[in-house]
């Protein structure tokens, strides 16, 4: 069995438990907004990661968006992503076995910034406050 580390930082250790640990009826939300967790294969570790993530839903997959609040830096599990496809998403009871793939074309990437911004407007100010591409990945069913 693959090990799994929880992640480092304490508000989203206990965002993941508390969704985790209630099997999805509770810590569905953050800051007000839907969220999801997204369980990956971490690059350097080969072990199981999870991080929640705001809900974008569109057509029959997910918009994963790896803003780290407007940080200089991609968040971890962007590499992770890039690395290893192969995700399972819990939507609060519903979990889904899915692959990424990062949209970094026009005008796919236009449709998809469109419908996350819709869902989580902090992502405009986010994309203002750094230099670098805020990261995009698709989440669709296998």
């Amino acid at each position: 069995m693959t090990e799994y580390i929880p992640p480092a930082l304490d508000w989203v250790r206990r965002q993941v438990e508390l969704y985790e640990g209630s099997g999805g009826t509770e810590g569905t939300t953050r800051k007000g907004f839907p969220c999801i967790i997204v369980t990956h294969v971490g690059v350097k570790t080969g072990a199981i990661r999870k991080i929640p993530l705001i809900r974008v839903s569109v057509d029959k997959g997910y918009v994963l968006i790896g803003s780290y609040a407007g940080s200089p830096k991609h968040p971890v599990w962007v590499y992770n992503l890039r690395a290893s496809p192969k995700v399972e998403i819990r939507d609060q009871t519903e979990v889904f076995k899915m692959r990424v793939r990062e949209v970094v074309n026009d005008p796919e990437r236009q449709y998809l910034w469109e419908a996350s911004a819709k869902v989580f407007p902090s992502y405009i100010e986010y994309q203002a406050r750094t230099s670098r591409q805020i990261p995009m990945f698709l989440a669709e069913p296998v």
